[in-house]
């Protein structure tokens, strides 16, 4: 009996390979037989088979090196793994963690054969994201970089506004409303993943940004943060033949937590920002 969760035969494209979610995904898709190229700034440690120096904030570098993996033969899987906290810059956040996703998605779908798939990383701060689909999707509908910087830097007055969570929200919808148009025309599933808080070298981050008080109050239903291989092993599967009819999905694999704040088992206040 063949395993549906191999990657033998299989050429896989891991855009932010260097570290976290993005370098135990690569390591894992390597080790079930895929052969892995990998984009980042830095070069992992990890063993891989190709790596492109890559600034995924840069359109032009994304299609090129899309260009040059594609040369060599079809791209069955692109894992999109790449992210920026919110320390960065307001529009480099959203570059990276939602137009570099897009960019890269679209560079790659004539490379993906019918059957393949996209499966990338979005966070658990995009949870609101239901309630926000129509100024999202005016956001998306945007082309021009400057109008995109403009329309960010009008959202700054928002009450709770953030760019990184405005960020995951943008990418958990186009995903969605991707899946609708990807798969009939060209075959190709795309899902994300939600994660709640995770051992990564990001998290100090959040801990400067959110507050040490926030992050210790967060919710977590199966009590710590969960691993960078945790949540490698849920974006394997998502690539995988196993999850062969999951398609515009956004899976939040935070342990418990966007369900119990939505059915009200979780008060969602303790998500609140602590006071500045």
């Amino acid at each position: 009996m063949s395993n549906p969760l191999s990657y033998e035969g299989k050429r896989v494209l891991v855009a932010g390979c260097f570290s976290g979610m993005g370098a135990a995904t690569a390591k894992i898709v390597k080790d079930l037989g895929g052969f892995v190229s990998g984009f980042d700034i830095k070069k992992p440690e990890i063993p891989i088979d190709e790596f492109r120096h890559v600034n995924l904030k840069e359109s032009d570098a994304i299609q090129s090196a899309v260009a040059e993996v594609a040369r060599a033969g079809p791209i069955d899987t692109l894992f999109y793994c790449a992210g920026l906290s919110p320390v960065h810059p307001d529009f480099d956040v959203v570059l990276v963690n939602f137009l570099g996703l897009r960019e890269t998605v679209e560079a790659c779908v004539p490379h993906i054969p019918r059957g393949g798939s996209v499966a990338s990383i979005s966070s658990g701060a995009g949870m609101g994201y239901l309630g926000a689909v129509a100024e999202v999707s005016e956001f998306l509908a945007l082309t021009d970089p400057d109008e995109m910087r403009a329309a960010l830097e009008a959202k700054q007055s928002q009450p709770f506004y953030s760019a990184y969570a405005f960020s995951k929200m943008c990418s958990i919808i186009y995903t969605l409303q991707r899946g609708v148009t990807l798969a009939p025309e060209k075959g190709i599933r795309i899902n994300c993943i939600s994660p709640g808080p995770t051992a990564t070298p990001m998290m100090p981050d959040f801990i400067e940004t959110a507050g040490k008080g926030f992050m210790d109050r967060y919710p977590r239903p199966l009590g710590g943060d969960s691993t960078p291989e945790q949540q490698a092993w849920i974006l394997a599967f998502l690539g995988s033949d196993l999850a062969s009819y999951i398609n515009g999905e956004n899976i939040f694999s935070d342990g418990g937590t966007c369900g119990g704040v939505m059915t009200g088992a979780i008060d969602p206040t303790t998500l609140m920002p602590d006071p500045t």
